[in-house]
């Protein structure tokens, strides 16, 4: 049978009438830009995050972008001397330490724990200089990184934390939802996230109102007033569309997690006692909305293979770390580094795990899977 890594039809399917209608109420009132739509948004994401305040941007690299900037961690052509610093896991999507570079920083790798592929906090320490501005600790597939080490750290050496929360809203640690542990959180709205929009979109969580307020005028090429700029900004908002469309499914979000969790311990049952295949670790104190389910394998790319020949959608995020990605050797970062950061990229695959995953088609997956890897 044939099984999509992800599909969004099957979730379009129920909310298709209330999405055409929202979308047609942006169209006949030709309110593209902000409006009632993405304040609306903003409010429901604040709530439901237990944040004082959301800014809506253009993507969740636009958030990390107006959020760096928003924090202080910003290089204009006037500057003289070192630029900043801002500590990033070596293992993660690019926007992470691209975003830091984009607002003229330096970003500075750490390594991963072996079992969750989040940030080591143990790594990040010895990393510090009298440079370094701010941490980036990533939720990564869903699950919180260990915050209360990150933010100590962060409060012994002054240093901002700013959470990349891109896959990982509603996920919590001891009950805490992500957004409320560091200065601010990002998160992005890419239509494969577990909420995901019509397009591009993202947004920055805070309980700062203060760096709210200067996040909202960054999205805006740093404008406040109209025609008056505090900052050199960006085009970084979010548009009426895309609110609408997400205002739709915000309300799901919790029953598709639950639904993607359900899916996450039928995997772990149909891989249980296999010892060649590690199953995810979600460590005691976290809820993970599980955004990937990720595997470990000793033979990866041999299953990879027989999973693609059995029309088996999977994925390997990601194969190469941001340490050995070629636009940033100039950092002088090498193979073996950080060797956690480069097994998990040579030995993880994502399997399917989306709400409406029918259970006889994971069943399906998870028997090509235990097959790859036993050689049949």
């Amino acid at each position: 049978m044939k099984v999509p890594l992800l599909d969004l039809k099957a979730q379009y399917k129920g909310i298709k009438e209330e999405t055409l209608k929202a979308i047609e109420e942006v169209l006949e009132s030709q309110r593209f830009i902000g409006g009632d739509n993405v304040s609306g948004l903003e409010e429901a994401v604040a709530a439901y995050s237990g944040t004082r305040c959301a800014v809506g941007v253009s993507s969740g690299t636009d958030a990390l972008i107006a959020a760096l900037m928003g924090v202080g961690v910003y290089r204009s052509p006037l500057d003289e001397g070192r630029a900043d610093e801002v500590i990033v896991p070596a293992y993660t999507f690019f926007a992470t330490a691209g975003s830091v570079w984009r607002v003229g920083a330096r970003p500075v790798f750490a390594d991963i724990e072996a079992d969750t592929y989040n940030i080591k906090a143990d790594d990040i320490e010895g990393r510090i200089t009298p440079h370094t501005k701010a941490v980036i600790p990533v939720h990564l597939y869903g699950q919180c990184a260990d915050m209360e080490a990150v933010c100590q750290i962060a409060s012994r050496h002054g240093l901002k934390v700013i959470e990349d929360a891109a896959q990982a809203i509603g996920a919590s640690q001891n009950g805490v939802k992500v957004g409320n542990f560091g200065d601010c959180a990002c998160l992005s709205f890419f239509p494969s996230k577990n909420l995901g929009g019509l397009g591009d979109g993202g947004m920055v969580i805070t309980n700062d109102e203060a760096l709210a307020r200067r996040v909202r005028e960054i999205r805006n090429h740093g404008m406040e007033p109209k025609y008056y700029h505090k900052h050199v900004g960006g085009n970084f908002r979010l548009d009426a569309l895309q609110a609408a469309g997400l205002l739709v499914k915000l309300p799901h979000l919790d029953r598709w997690a639950q639904m993607r969790r359900a899916n996450a311990a039928a995997y772990d049952e149909a891989f249980c006692g296999i010892d060649e295949i590690k199953i995810p670790k979600i460590r005691p104190e976290n809820y993970s909305i599980y955004n990937q389910y990720i595997i470990e394998v000793p033979n990866r790319d041999a299953v990879l293979d027989a999973l693609r020949a059995a029309d088996i959608g999977c994925e390997i995020y990601y194969p190469l770390p941001l340490h050995l990605q070629e636009c940033f050797s100039a950092l002088g970062y090498k193979e073996g580094d950080f060797p956690n950061s480069e097994y998990a990229a040579k030995h993880t695959l994502a399997l399917p795990i989306y709400p409406e995953l029918p259970l006889e088609q994971l069943r399906y997956v998870a028997k090509s899977v235990s097959d790859a890897v036993a050689g049949k």
